[in-house]
Order: structure tokens, then sequence, then C-alpha cells
């Protein structure tokens, strides 16, 4: 019931061509090579090579003014936590490099895409491009201290974004969120990131709806736009809610391709309880981690002390697999995996409903020492999204 979407306007961004190039003689160049990332800024710029590996804090302790630096998507185990893409991009900005090359870790000759932007300066500062993990390898010959040039062509129009939003359930003040972000990049069909959180959400809603009598607390469903440009629509509903009025967050992001289902519940004792329930109710295995995930739709919410799950599938590795890819497509999924988590997920919305279920508030000082303790901060205060 009470079903709408609400619009924002957003700063748009279009893909155009984009290469490396040696002189005149182009290296990468080609959706199967080389692409802008999303927020990079028209237009190219030359400058001396140079290969920093994994791309960790400390590989940007060198002199890399006017530099073309190039970063793996991997992190290696050596280092306690992911080095997300966006940190590594912004280290590079400071750094006063010249452009930034993001190179996959995984083969396939697939480029990654992902923004560099932010909510509040969605346009980087330098051009940026993903290329695949063989073209890559193909720079990282080239001797270091070689000049390349990487050109952007993209246009920037103001465009506009959205969040679907519907209520389910008895008309309480107090409601759960169950919530997914409906867009994904261009390069393919988004199946994992985040068609798979988006079908989940909707399997969880027909289902709720044959058991609305066993809910005692409003359920609403929330499909937020452009998440992947920086949380834009879930920071924007989230500026707009009473914290005391959200009893939870159940936020699905790129789940289905793990068969088994992931809970980080970032410390909040009722949500693992919550999850440690259902697990043992259907005798079947959840994953569950405390750690702070500062990087879905849940984010706005549990920076604020709200109590939210980040919902995944749990897989081996870091990072996104072929997520950001041409090949997150349908073929990854199984369905008897949404299946299996669309029934988890449900019964943990009905257990969190239940009026003998109460969820406590984490005192935000707090959220933000284990930000510190995780070693997160400082990626986040690199990239402009230290909140507090």
């Amino acid at each position: 019931r009470d079903v709408y979407k609400r619009q924002f306007d957003i700063q748009g961004w279009a893909r155009g061509d984009s290469e490396i190039r040696r002189g005149a003689d182009a290296i990468a160049s080609g959706r199967n090579t080389c692409i802008a990332l999303p927020r990079s800024p028209s237009g190219e710029t030359t400058g001396e090579f140079v290969d920093l590996g994994y791309g960790v804090p400390e590989d940007f302790e060198r002199d890399l003014n006017g530099k073309v630096v190039m970063v793996s998507s991997d992190t290696p185990d050596s280092v306690d936590r992911f080095v997300h893409r966006r940190e590594k991009y912004y280290h590079a900005v400071e750094a006063g490099a010249a452009a930034f090359v993001f190179a996959n870790h995984v083969e396939g000759t697939l480029p990654p895409t992902g923004s560099v932007g932010t909510a509040d300066a969605p346009i980087g500062d330098i051009p940026a491009v993903g290329v695949s993990k063989e073209t890559g390898a193909r720079l990282a010959r080239r001797r270091e201290g070689e000049e390349l040039t990487v050109a952007v062509d993209c246009e920037t129009p103001e465009a506009t974004s959205g969040n679907a939003v519907a209520d389910l359930g008895p008309d309480t003040d107090e409601y759960l969120v169950v919530s997914c972000h409906v867009d994904a990049h261009d390069l393919a069909e988004g199946a994992m990131d985040n068609g798979a959180g988006t079908a989940t959400l909707v399997e969880v809603a027909n289902a709720l709806a044959a058991r609305g009598d066993e809910l005692d607390t409003r359920v609403r469903f929330l499909g937020f736009g452009a998440e992947e440009v920086g949380l834009v629509g879930s920071s924007r509903f989230a500026e707009s809610v009473e914290p005391d009025r959200v009893k939870a967050v159940v936020n699905v992001d790129s789940n289905v391709f793990g068969r088994t289902l992931k809970l980080d519940h970032h410390g909040f004792d009722a949500l693992e309880a919550a999850g440690e329930r259902v697990s043992d109710r259907f005798d079947h295995p959840i994953a569950l981690g405390e750690e702070l995930v500062p990087h879905s739709d849940h984010w706005p919410f549990v920076e604020r002390g709200i109590p939210g799950y980040m919902v995944s599938g749990e897989t081996e590795g870091r990072g996104r697999g072929w997520g950001h890819t041409g090949a997150d497509t349908l073929d990854k999924l199984e369905s008897r995996n949404l299946r299996e988590q669309a029934i988890l997920l449900t019964e943990l919305v009905v257990d969190l409903a239940g009026d003998d279920v109460s969820t406590a508030r984490r005192p935000t000082d707090e959220i933000a020492a284990a930000l510190e303790r995780e070693g997160k901060a400082t990626g986040m205060k690199i990239t402009g999204d230290w909140p507090f």
C-alpha cells in the first residue's frame, strides 16, 4: 500500500570512448580493453607511467606528481582490510598523479567499472579508466618512466533518479526497512549487482503479503536509485527519517551469486541474535559478520546509529569477482539460491517485526571508534565519506 516513487536530481554521466596511447599509437581502446570510470572528467593527459601494483596506501608514498598510475582491483591477503577503488583513486589524486588506471585482477578481457566521484563532488579530479587484467599485464611489462596518454570522452548532462517506496503490514509508527538498490552499471545486466537483490526484495514482499497477519511492525520496502554513484538515493532517504522510528534496516546487495546468505550486522547485538535464531530454526547455514561495511545502502542509516544489515552472498576471496564488469550476467546465478535466501530473509523480517524483539541504537562515537579500530577511517577520510 501507499506505493510511490520520489524523484531527485543528480549530476548525470554518459560514457563515451576512452583509450591509452603511446604517442599516436593506441595501446588500449575499445569496450573489451579500456573504459572510462563513471564520474571521470572528460579530457586527456600525458605523463610517465608507473605501475603501483596493488595500490595499497603505502604504494603511493613516492613521487607521483604528473604520473599516470596503475593499480590492481585486488588487495593482498597481507593487508588486513579491503582497499576500495575510490580510496586508491583519491590517494592518486592527493599524490598529484595525472591519470588513474584501474586494472582488473579477474581474467577474461573484462575491464572493471565503478564510480570515482562523491555525491558532493560527483566529477573526479583526474581522468580515470578501467582496463582488463590482460591489458594491465601488457602495460605492466612497459618500462617505468615511459610516457603514456590517458584520454576520456564523456558527457555530464543533468539527470534524475528516484526511490520507490511501499508499505506492508500494520500501520505502526515504528517500521522495518527492507531495501535494495535498483541501479546497475551499463556494461551488462547487473544480474548480481543488483538484480539479485532487487529480485530478492520482490520475493520477500510477495511472501510477506501472504503472512501479513504475522507482522507486529510495519515493513517499508525501498528500491533506492543512484547507489552506484555514491549512495545518493539511500542518503537522501536516511536524512529524512526519524532514527527512533526505524527498528532495523535489512539491505540486500549482491546476494544469490554465493549460496550461503551472509548477514553483516555491524555489531548490533539484536541483529546478530535474530540471524542466529533463523539459522537455528531452519537448520541452515547463515554467515554472520560484525565488522562495519560502509559501502552500500544500509550505511547512511548505520552511520546514524540505526541497526542495519548488509545482506549479501558469501564468496571466496575479496572483491567483486565478475561484478562491475560485462560478465555480471544472469547465467552466473542459481535460482535455488534465490529461493533459499528469500525464505530465510522472509523469516528474518517476521522475526525482527515481533513485539518481543527490541533493537538498540549504537552511539555514533562508538561507530566512529570501530571504524578507526578496523582501519577503515583513513580511507573514508581520503574519499570524503567520513561523516563524523
